[in-house]
C-alpha cells in the first residue's frame, strides 16, 4: 500500500528513522531450545524411537488409545435402503443324491445354476460287451472278471491308479500292482479304439497311448535304488563325479598344450623355408658372380667356396617332411563321457587340427565332391573319419612331394655352381616320382 501512495503521491506515515539501535534489535532472535530426552546407554534407537510420541511426551504409565486416526474412522451411512437377502436352497448338478444346501443370496438375484458344479469333469471310460471280451479282449493273465472289477475301479475313482490299486480287492482277484492295472487298461482302451475306428463306429480317430509297463518296472527300482544309498555311497559318488570333472580338465589342457605346440612348429617349418629359399638366392648370385672373374682365380674360388660349404652344416627340410607325414592322419578321440551325446559328434574334427589343416581339408572335401556333413550313421561315421585322415595324409604327402623337388633343384643348383661347366640331368622319374619307384630315386641321388 505504501507503493501505491508513493505512486500517486498521497500522503503516508512518516517512517520511523533507522538507527544501529534499531538495527541491532531487530536482528535478535530468540532462540528456544527444545528438552530432548536422552536415550539411555545400551538401548537401540529404533526401541527409543517407540516409547515417545510426535511430541516428545513421556510414555503413558497404562496402555491408552486417544490418539486420532485411521483406527477411529466413523461408517458413512447412506440414506439409501439396504437390499435384502434371503436364506435360500439350492442344488448341486453335480451330486446324483440330490442333497439340497442353503445359502444366503439377495432377493434381487437371478436364479442360476450353481458356479462351482463346473469343475465336475467326468472320464469317458469306454465299456464292452461280453461278445466284445471273447472276440479281442481275452488274455491269459486276467480273467473277465478282474477286467469288470478293473474298470468299474476306473470308473468310481477317475483313473487315478494309486487310488484303485488302495481299493483293489485281492481276497477276490488276487495282487495286482499299479504297473499291472496300468498295463491292462491302456491295453484294452487301446484295442477298443482300434477295433472301433475300424467299424466305423468311434467317430473321430483317437491316438492309441501305449504304456511299457516293464519301463516303468525298471525305473522304479532305479529310484528306489537311488533313494536307499547310504551316506558313503553318496560321498563316494561325489568323489568320482569331481575326479572325472579333474580328468576332463586336464585333457583339454593336453589338448590345447599341443594346439600350441604345433602352431610352433608350423612357424618354425615357414621360418626354415624362407630361410633356405634366401641360402639358395644367396649361391646362385655367388655362382653369376664366379663366371664372370678370371680364370686364374676360379680355383682358389672353388677352394673357397668348397670349404665355406663344409664347414656350414646345410639344414634338410626332407628330415622334417618324412616325421611330418609319418604322423600325419586325423585321430578322432572316443566320445565316452557321461550323459547323452549324440552321434555327429564323432564327425567333430578334434581341437589339436590346425586351422591351416581343417582348410585345406575342405578344399579337398570339394575337390572330390563329397559331402561335407553326412548323415551320422555308425558305419557312415567311421567311413567319413578315415576318409578324412586319409584326405590329410594325402595333402602331406603333395606338400613333401614339392619340398623334395625343392631340394632337388637347389641340390642340381649348387651342383652347377661347384662344377662349372657342367649340369646335371635329372630324369623326369625322379622329378614326379611314381608311388612304387619313390623309394629306389632317392636312393639313387643320395649315392
Amino acid at each position: 500500500m505504501a507503493d501505491v501512495r508513493d505512486i500517486l503521491e498521497l500522503e503516508r506515515p512518516v517512517t520511523p528513522e533507522l538507527t544501529k539501535e534499531a538495527l541491532l534489535n531487530s536482528k535478535k532472535r530468540t532462540v528456544e531450545r527444545k528438552i530432548v530426552a536422552k536415550r539411555p546407554e545400551g538401548m537401540h534407537r529404533e526401541v527409543f524411537a517407540l516409547l515417545y510420541n510426535d511430541n516428545k511426551d513421556a510414555p503413558p504409565l497404562l496402555p491408552t488409545d486417544t490418539v486420532s486416526g485411521y483406527k477411529k474412522t466413523k461408517a458413512r451411512l447412506g440414506m439409501k435402503k439396504v437390499r435384502r437377502w434371503e436364506w435360500a436352497p439350492f442344488v448341486n448338478p453335480a451330486r446324483t443324491d440330490g442333497a439340497v444346501f442353503h445359502h444366503w443370496k439377495r432377493v434381487t438375484d437371478e436364479p442360476k445354476e450353481y458356479p462351482f458344479a463346473r469343475f465336475n469333469k467326468q472320464l469317458d471310460i469306454p465299456t464292452y460287451t461280453l461278445n466284445d471280451y471273447n472276440a479281442h479282449l481275452k488274455t491269459t493273465k486276467w480273467t473277465k472278471q478282474q477286467t469288470d472289477h478293473l474298470f468299474d475301479l476306473a470308473k468310481r475313482f477317475d483313473v487315478r491308479f494309486i487310488i484303485m490299486c488302495d481299493r483293489w480287492e485281492r481276497a477276490n482277484y488276487g495282487i495286482k500292482s499299479v504297473e499291472d492295472l496300468k498295463e491292462r487298461y491302456y491295453e484294452v482302451v487301446g484295442i477298443l479304439n482300434k477295433v472301433r475306428n475300424a467299424n466305423g463306429q468311434g467317430g473321430s480317430e483317437k491316438k492309441v497311448y501305449v504304456f511299457d509297463a516293464e519301463h516303468e518296472r525298471r525305473r522304479k527300482e532305479q529310484l528306489k535304488k537311488l533313494f536307499d544309498r547310504t551316506s558313503k555311497q553318496v560321498e563316494e559318488e561325489q568323489q568320482l563325479l569331481n575326479e572325472l570333472k579333474k580328468i576332463e580338465a586336464r585333457k583339454k589342457e593336453r589338448e590345447r598344450k599341443t594346439q600350441d605346440l604345433q602352431k610352433l612348429i608350423s612357424q618354425a617349418d615357414q621360418q626354415q623355408t624362407e630361410h633356405n629359399q634366401k641360402e639358395q638366392q644367396q649361391h646362385h648370385n655367388q655362382s653369376q658372380a664366379h663366371g664372370n672373374q678370371n680364370t686364374s682365380h676360379k680355383k682358389q674360388d672353388k677352394k673357397l667356396n668348397k670349404k665355406k660349404i663344409q664347414q656350414q652344416p646345410r639344414t634338410s627340410k626332407v628330415d622334417s617332411v618324412v616325421s611330418a607325414v609319418e604322423s600325419a592322419g586325423i585321430k578322432f578321440t572316443d566320445l565316452r563321457g557321461t550323459g547323452v551325446s549324440l552321434r555327429s559328434q564323432k564327425m567333430k574334427l578334434p581341437a589339436n587340427v590346425g586351422q591351416k589343416k581343417a582348410k585345406a581339408l575342405e578344399q579337398a572335401l570339394q575337390e572330390f565332391k563329397v559331402d561335407p556333413n553326412p548323415p551320422p550313421v555308425e558305419d557312415i561315421c567311421v567311413a567319413f573319419n578315415e576318409l578324412r585322415s586319409d584326405m590329410v595324409l594325402l595333402c602331406e604327402l603333395r606338400t613333401a612331394l614339392a619340398t623334395c623337388n625343392f631340394e632337388l633343384e637347389s641340390l642340381k643348383h649348387q651342383y652347377e655352381a661347384l662344377c662349372p661347366g657342367k649340369t646335371l640331368n635329372i630324369p623326369a622319374a625322379l622329378v614326379n616320382p611314381p608311388s612304387d619307384e619313390t623309394a629306389g630315386g632317392m636312393d639313387g641321388i643320395e649315392g
